[in-house]
């Protein structure tokens, strides 16, 4: 999975960091990182002057909103020659087009890239039953977060949109991972994982499928079948719903001792449910 490096390298899992060439680059001005950051997301794309001022001020821009959109430009294409003062192209990686901005495709790479390569060959294996390698690629990809998302960036509603997206991917992989994880028969691994991201997440269906799962390979069937009524308690106490068809499934594959929960993958559907969609990072990844 090798890649030619590019000299501008941005880290947007987790704090943002910008390297070019190996050597940092240094932005501090709070929106100046909220520039840089949205640039980086669209990188290859044009970002409308129109679509920063949103981000920037929302509904509110300055009347000089103009002349300072521009004097943040200048200070990040500063920042890039400073960090590489012997290249004359540093400043050309942030270019301007006629309706807006761009950081320059075949000279940014992002660890957004990077963690969606280790996610598309994670779940390539996974789809012919290379549970190892699943589970090697998408941990690849899970320790690429560093911690929250843009965690030191101000966010206005485009970013706060992004980073929830990205968060929402996060969830995904690791879902996965731990799916190859329950595959490979590491239950008893989990389940302090396992655990602690239910407890943080008590409304979602998957994690606590995964953990059921766990408990049960380890002969802890009460404790599997607790978590499932924890579960359904949450959901009628706070959207007054039942646990899904498939978790409820699941409880009568327990409740019977089906063979079909000794081994292999979670019978659990690839057309995912979730009551609550709203992660937040945790560290134990």
């Amino acid at each position: 999975m090798s890649v030619d490096p590019k000299p501008l390298s941005v880290g947007l899992l987790g704090p943002l960091s910008l390297r070019l060439n190996q050597t940092p680059v240094t932005t501090s001005a709070p929106k100046q990182r909220q520039v840089v950051t949205l640039l980086a997301l669209y990188a290859g794309r044009v970002v409308t002057g129109p679509t920063l001022v949103e981000e920037l001020w929302g509904d509110r821009p300055p009347r000089s909103y103009a002349t300072t959109l521009q004097t943040y430009i200048l200070q990040l294409r500063n920042a890039l020659a400073a960090a590489d003062p012997g290249n004359p192209g540093a400043r050309q990686i942030l270019s301007t087009r006629h309706s807006g901005y761009l950081l320059q495709e075949d000279s940014c790479q992002t660890d957004i890239e990077v963690f969606d390569r280790h996610v598309s060959a994670g779940r390539a294996a996974a789809e012919v039953g290379n549970h190892l390698l699943a589970s090697e690629e998408l941990s690849r990809a899970l320790k690429l977060w560093r911690g929250p998302t843009l965690v030191d960036v101000p966010m206005g509603r485009l970013l706060e949109i992004e980073a929830a997206s990205l968060e929402e991917r996060w969830l995904g992989a690791l879902e996965r991972r731990i799916e190859a994880d329950l595959a490979l028969g590491r239950h008893a691994d989990l389940l302090g994982e396992l655990t602690l991201l239910v407890g943080n997440n008590p409304m979602n269906e998957n994690l606590c499928a995964f953990l059921m799962t766990a408990l049960y390979r380890t002969g802890h069937v009460a404790r599997s079948l607790q978590a499932f009524h924890r579960m359904r308690s949450v959901l009628n106490q706070e959207l007054g719903v039942e646990p899904c068809p498939r978790l409820q499934r699941l409880q009568a594959l327990i409740l019977s001792a089906d063979p079909i929960l000794e081994t292999g993958p979670v019978p659990w559907p690839r057309n995912r449910e979730r009551a609550s969609n709203s992660p937040a990072y945790n560290s134990t990844t």
